[in-house]
């Protein structure tokens, strides 16, 4: 029987052109064309059209996994395109959803791509995972993380996680019957602005090519019912090294989660996590100016103190007229060049930085701090790039 419960005899049959396209599956033993038919057979969700989800996706469906799932409601920017191979060039400026759609169907006509524009949110995550056999987790953010894992304990559904930054990547599958689930990993998530995204720490364009791949791997041994799951491990990968280790965990007999079970309904994670919700780059009690309202301030001669806090590489994709370039490592030591009797407004590259740096800059007595609010990403989309 099937992960979603069908019988071998009830699963859909092969067509001669998925016979000679799956050819080098059908030789393997433990594959076979019982096997392939359990994959066209099998619904598998991907949260998040990224780095993770493209490598993942693509395989999936060159695989035959007949229905694919995606979670994403973001548009392809030009620094995706280092590490997201569903999307091109051609590509900027599109829903994600849309290129990834086309360029799965390029890569396999006979599978289905079933698309959810919107982000996963404790009002939708039950509804949508509820449709399918096996959740990949291609998220980058820790709410979102947890949404998924407590969603994937409650309906029962294998949650296939990877996670990168920099060099190093981790992957696990948790939720399995028997295994443990994310949060006896980690019973908390790390403090607001201690853990930075990959746009503000970078990632090795290669690196979510090596864990996604690994995810689809284990999503089609689940689909299977074949080798050894990393259920009850983590797959610790060190690009620099090019080490890869595994640690054993343990299901936490305490865990909310899978142990306790206290977690009867999805609660706020953003709350949960101390950040702000997916789409929504407002920081409490960091005021923000628009990229609009940066504009005027600049054509009205406003007298104010720009600094952008990105490191030196990264403005060389744009940056604006004047500001001054104090990488956010190195703020304590250079804002006391700062004239305090002005505004001073923080740019980085999506708003998280700066965010911080404001903080800093006002724990230090600065008495008007704004954060440019999404980061010069915004400014380029709203106002356009280059210097104004």
């Amino acid at each position: 029987m099937t992960r979603s419960g069908r019988h071998d005899e009830a699963l859909p049959a092969l067509t001669q052109a998925e016979h000679q396209r799956y050819g080098r599956h059908l030789v393997l033993p433990t594959v076979g064309e019982t096997g392939q038919r359990r994959l066209k057979a099998a619904r598998v969700l991907i949260v998040g059209a990224g780095g993770l989800g493209s490598p993942a996706a693509l395989y999936l469906a060159a695989a035959g996994v007949g229905t694919i799932g995606l979670v994403d409601h973001d548009v392809v920017d030009a620094t995706n395109l280092q590490r997201q191979l569903l999307h091109g060039t051609d590509d900027v400026g599109r829903a994600k959803l849309a290129s990834a759609r086309d360029r799965l169907h390029d890569a396999n006509p006979h599978v289905a791509v079933e698309l959810h524009d919107t982000w996963l949110t404790a009002a939708n995550a039950l509804d949508i995972i509820a449709r399918y056999d096996v959740v990949i987790d291609g998220t980058d953010n820790f709410a979102t993380r947890y949404l998924v894992n407590d969603a994937c304990v409650m309906l029962q559904r294998p949650n296939v996680h990877g996670a990168i930054f920099r060099f190093d990547g981790q992957a696990s599958v948790f939720a399995t019957a028997d295994g443990p689930c994310y949060r006896c990993l980690y019973p908390e998530p790390p403090l607001p602005d201690t853990v930075p995204n990959c746009a503000e720490g970078g990632v090795l364009g290669v690196l979510p090519g090596l864990v996604g791949t690994v995810q689809a791997t284990e999503a089609i041994k689940i689909i299977l019912g074949i080798g050894d799951t990393l259920a009850g491990r983590l797959l610790l990968i060190d690009a620099l090294g090019m080490e890869f280790r595994s640690l054993r965990i343990a299901r936490n007999p305490q865990c909310p989660a899978c142990g306790t079970r206290t977690i009867t309904q999805l609660i706020d994670y953003d709350q949960f996590c101390g950040t702000p919700p997916l789409g929504q780059r407002t920081t409490p009690d960091v005021q923000e100016i628009t990229p609009e309202g940066l504009l005027e301030w600049m054509v009205r001669g406003v007298a104010f103190e720009l600094v952008d806090v990105r490191e030196p590489e990264e403005t060389r994709d744009g940056y604006l007229n004047g500001a001054r370039l104090m990488p956010l490592a190195t703020l304590p030591d250079a804002m006391h060049t700062l004239d305090r009797a002005k505004p001073v407004v923080v740019v980085c590259r999506s708003g998280g930085r700066s965010a911080r740096a404001a903080k800093v800059l006002l724990a230090d007595g600065c008495e008007q701090v704004l954060s440019l609010a999404g980061g010069m990403m915004r400014w380029e989309r709203d106002i356009g790039a280059g210097p104004p």
